[in-house]
C-alpha cells in the first residue's frame, strides 16, 4: 500500500527588505573615511599657511558631499536600489543638519586657531598695568566679567522669575496684559539704549561722566530681566494642574504649592532661561563702554572706579593695538576664546544645579 509522504519543508524566500543589509558600523565607517580623505586634501593644499587659515568648513563640506555619493553607491551595489535612496534621502537631511551647524564650525575653529597661542599661565595671571607690548593678562578682565554679571543675574533673576509667577499663578486683567507687552517691548531694546538708560540716570543724581561696575551690573540685569521672564513664564505654564489640584487637596496653601510642587517640577527649564540669559548679556560691550568704562588694573570693588570685562577688553585689544600689533590681536582672540569657555562652563553648572534640583522619579 502506497503512503503519502509530505513535501519536504522548504524556506520561504529571503525578504528583498532584510537581505544583503550593510552592517551597522558601515555608514560611520563611510563617513568617517570621507572626511578623512576631504581633511587631507584641505590639508595638503593650505600647507604653509597658519592653522587658523585651514578652510574647515570646506573640508567639511566636501567629506559631507562625498560620504552622501559613497553611500548610495555602495548601497545600491550591496542593498538595493530602494535601500540606497533611503539612505541618500538620510544622508541628505543629515547634511542639511551639517551646513546649519557650518557657521559655528567655522566660528569656533576661528577663535580656537588664533586664540591658542596665547593660553598661558602669564596670560591668566598677570593683568595690562603698564604693558604696551607683549606680555600681559587678562585677569582684570575676568574679575570685572564675573562680578558685573553675577551682581547682574543676582537683580534680575530674582525678579524675573517672581514676574513670572504673579503672571502664571496670579495675574488676571488688564494688568497682567500690561506687564506682558512691556515685558516684550523691554525683549527687543537695543543693548546700547540700557547702557545710556543708567548712564543718564547717574549723570543726573550723582555726576556726569561717572563710571563704576554697578553701573555695568544695572545696565545687564535691564536686558536680562525680560529674557528671564518670557522663559520662565513659558516653562511655568506647561506645569500640568494636576499638580496644583493635587496640593490644593491635600491642603497646601498656593504659597507653598508654588515653592515645593510648580518650581521644583520646571527647574530645570528655569536654569536653562536663567543661562539664556546670561549668554545674552555676557557678550554685550556697548552698554558697558557707557557704564563700567575700562581700565587696565585689577579692580574687584563694583561701587568704586572703572572696571574691565572681555568684551570690552577683546574691543580695546582691537581698537588700540599699540607698539605691538601681533601681541594686541593675539590677546584679543584669546580673550574671546576665554568668554566663550565661560559660557560654556557657567553652562554646564546649569546643567548639574537643575540635575540636582529636580524632582527625584522612581527610575532614578
Amino acid at each position: 500500500m502506497n503512503t503519502l509522504t509530505a513535501p519536504p519543508a522548504t524556506s520561504a524566500p529571503a525578504s528583498s527588505l532584510t537581505s544583503g543589509r550593510l552592517p551597522r558600523w558601515a555608514p560611520w565607517a563611510l563617513l568617517g573615511f570621507s572626511l578623512l580623505i576631504s581633511f587631507t586634501v584641505i590639508g595638503v593644499a593650505s600647507v604653509g599657511q597658519d592653522l587658523a587659515d585651514f578652510n574647515i568648513v570646506g573640508a567639511v563640506f566636501f567629506g559631507v558631499i562625498l560620504y552622501m555619493v559613497l553611500i548610495t553607491v555602495i548601497s545600491s551595489i550591496a542593498e538595493s536600489r530602494r535601500n540606497a535612496v533611503d539612505r541618500l534621502m538620510t544622508a541628505l537631511v543629515a547634511t542639511a543638519f551639517v551646513i546649519a551647524l557650518l557657521p559655528l564650525i567655522s566660528l569656533l575653529w576661528t577663535v580656537v586657531a588664533n586664540g591658542i597661542q596665547r593660553f598661558d599661565a602669564e596670560f591668566f595671571s598677570y593683568s595690562m598695568r603698564n604693558v604696551v607690548g607683549d606680555g600681559g593678562g587678562i585677569v582684570h578682565a575676568i574679575w570685572g566679567t564675573v562680578l558685573i554679571t553675577l551682581m547682574a543675574a543676582v537683580m534680575a533673576v530674582p525678579v524675573g522669575l517672581m514676574t513670572a509667577i504673579y503672571l502664571v499663578e496670579y495675574g488676571r486683567g488688564r494688568i497682567a496684559k500690561t506687564i506682558t507687552f512691556l515685558v516684550d517691548v523691554m525683549t527687543g531694546i537695543p543693548s546700547i539704549v540700557a547702557g545710556l538708560f543708567i548712564y543718564s540716570v547717574f549723570a543726573l543724581f550723582i555726576r556726569p561722566g561717572i563710571s563704576m561696575g554697578f553701573m555695568g551690573a544695572l545696565a545687564l540685569a535691564v536686558l536680562m530681566t525680560p529674557v528671564v521672564v518670557r522663559g520662565s513664564e513659558e516653562l511655568l505654564r506647561i506645569v500640568p494642574n494636576e499638580l496644583r489640584e493635587a496640593a490644593y487637596a491635600l491642603g497646601v496653601p498656593k504659597w507653598l504649592t508654588i515653592l515645593k510642587v510648580v518650581l521644583p517640577t520646571s527647574i530645570a527649564g528655569i536654569m536653562t532661561s536663567v543661562m539664556l540669559s546670561i549668554s545674552r548679556v555676557i557678550g554685550e560691550t556697548a552698554p558697558l563702554l557707557l557704564t563700567a568704562g575700562f581700565t587696565m588694573s585689577l579692580n574687584t570693588n563694583l561701587f568704586s572706579g572703572q572696571m574691565m570685562t572681555l568684551p570690552v577688553f577683546a574691543y580695546n585689544q582691537y581698537m588700540n593695538q599699540g607698539t605691538n600689533a601681533d601681541a594686541s590681536v593675539a590677546r584679543a582672540w584669546a580673550a574671546a576664546l576665554t568668554l566663550i569657555l565661560i559660557v560654556m562652563l557657567l553652562n554646564l553648572l546649569a546643567r548639574l544645579i537643575a540635575k540636582w534640583f529636580a524632582p527625584k522619579t522612581a527610575g532614578r
